[in-house]
């Protein structure tokens, strides 16, 4: 019997995998570089980013940034200012590739919904009726700060995917938690929560994981978490694949994000930015990380580790395919990814009964503008964002079409005020 039943299992995961993305009945051209005027937008207007770039860098705000501005499907700004190494010998380029962190997050949630458009679970179920090891999970009640000990009393519900993917489970952060007991707490148990040279995978991490103490009761609140690491070893669950090699399939590849690696092959090193601090005297020195990561992570280690919520290195003209997507609706150069309506779905507020108000608001995979947000001048209603760790970021703009990158990589209170000002210089280059 068991002979009949495994290959039956292996074709059932082959054929769900072979699904994950289509051809499609439209076909919009892959994301390519055009003149400014002819998407409606003012190259002269454009040219206020250089300006502000240069300020930046000589008034020691950054040493160095690559930014984007697409529109309509065209790049119509890609320029790279400063340097890629704290000796300043080696002079930024487009194709630099970033520790872009955080915005990883966006991505695992994109092959969360992928699965979940093959019918392979519901989005309220609880996880562990796939990782078992979060059933029972409780919430944090006394804390001794003598030894990080503590205990819980029971959660009143059970987390879900949903939960994960809204950062609304109640799981902590570790070392960037707002709650020093959290981080004490991850700490003593070996959490990683960034990024690891050990040789451990994501789901032993994530198994140990299970068994920590809740902020509060999944679903009452927002608080930012590891739940998109969680949805990473998830991922491997459902589809049967490892989590590095379902991103390689069906989103890297389709969306042609060649550039896109948890850990760079050797001919992509020499494009990795150095991440940068400012010593005491204000110069530029590079940053090596914490006692509880290595800045070296993307090239160095055991390269066992693909972190959901923070693992990923791009370029801004990768990362910006991945948003064209989006703002296509679900698809890209014929392939769909998703469906239009999962999108629309995905860029709903899902945590207003939350917050108790319509802004912020988080949808499925980014953070979305309400329409209260329009006031504020950073896009209009359903304008989409987010940003990673080493100090990247970026917003697409659906009703416009517009799509806005900046790159850079530095830790530290540096006082860089170069991610507000890009945006309003990009957008305010519309002119049509």
């Amino acid at each position: 019997m068991k002979y009949y039943l495994l290959p039956a299992f292996l074709l059932y995961i082959f054929t769900m995998s072979a699904y994950a993305q289509t051809g499609s009945v439209i076909q919009t051209p892959p994301l390519t570089k055009g003149s400014p005027a002819e998407v409606g937008m003012s190259e002269e207007r454009l040219s206020l980013i250089d300006e502000m770039a240069a300020d930046a860098i000589n008034g020691g705000q950054v040493p160095g940034l690559v930014a984007l501005v697409a529109r309509n499907g065209k790049i119509v700004y890609h320029k790279a200012f400063g340097s890629a190494d704290a000796s300043e010998s080696l002079p930024l380029q487009n194709d630099n590739i970033f520790r872009i962190a955080s915005q990883t997050k966006a991505i695992t949630s994109t092959a969360v919904m992928m699965l979940w458009e093959q019918a392979q679970f519901r989005l309220d179920e609880p996880i562990s009726n796939y990782i078992p090891e979060f059933a029972g999970a409780g919430v944090l009640d006394t804390f001794n700060e003598g030894d990080s000990s503590y205990t819980t009393v029971p959660a009143d519900e059970a987390i879900t995917i949903r939960h994960l993917l809204t950062h609304t489970s109640g799981i902590g952060y570790g070392i960037i938690d707002g709650d020093d007991r959290m981080r004490k707490i991850y700490q003593k148990a070996g959490i990683v929560d960034l990024y690891t040279l050990d040789d451990i995978t994501i789901e032993e991490n994530i198994k140990k994981l299970a068994d920590m103490p809740l902020h509060h009761n999944p679903g009452e609140r927002f608080t930012y978490s590891l739940g998109l690491d969680v949805l990473g070893y998830f991922i491997e669950v459902v589809s049967g694949q490892p989590f590095d090699e379902y991103l390689r399939e069906h989103i890297f590849d389709p969306l042609t994000m060649d550039d896109t690696w948890f850990y760079l092959p050797n001919s992509y090193q020499d494009r990795l930015v150095d991440v940068q601090t400012q010593d005491v005297a204000g110069a530029w020195i590079t940053y090596a990380g914490t006692d509880y990561y290595d800045a070296s992570y993307p090239v160095n280690g055991a390269q066992t580790f693909f972190s959901g919520g923070a693992g990923l290195s791009s370029t801004a003209e990768d990362y910006a395919k991945f948003l064209q997507m989006y703002l296509n609706g679900g698809e890209y150069n014929g392939t769909r990814l998703l469906s239009r309506t999962t999108v629309d779905f995905m860029m709903a507020n899902q945590i207003d009964h939350i917050t108790g108000t319509s802004d912020p608001s988080y949808g499925l995979a980014f953070g979305v503008n309400s329409e209260d947000a329009f006031v504020s001048g950073t896009g209009s209603e359903g304008t989409f964002q987010w940003g990673g760790y080493f100090n990247t970021s970026y917003w697409a703009e659906p009703d416009e079409q517009l799509i806005g990158i900046i790159m850079k990589q530095t830790r530290g209170d540096i006082g860089d005020q170069t991610s507000w000002k890009f945006r309003v210089l990009a957008r305010q280059a519309i002119d049509d």
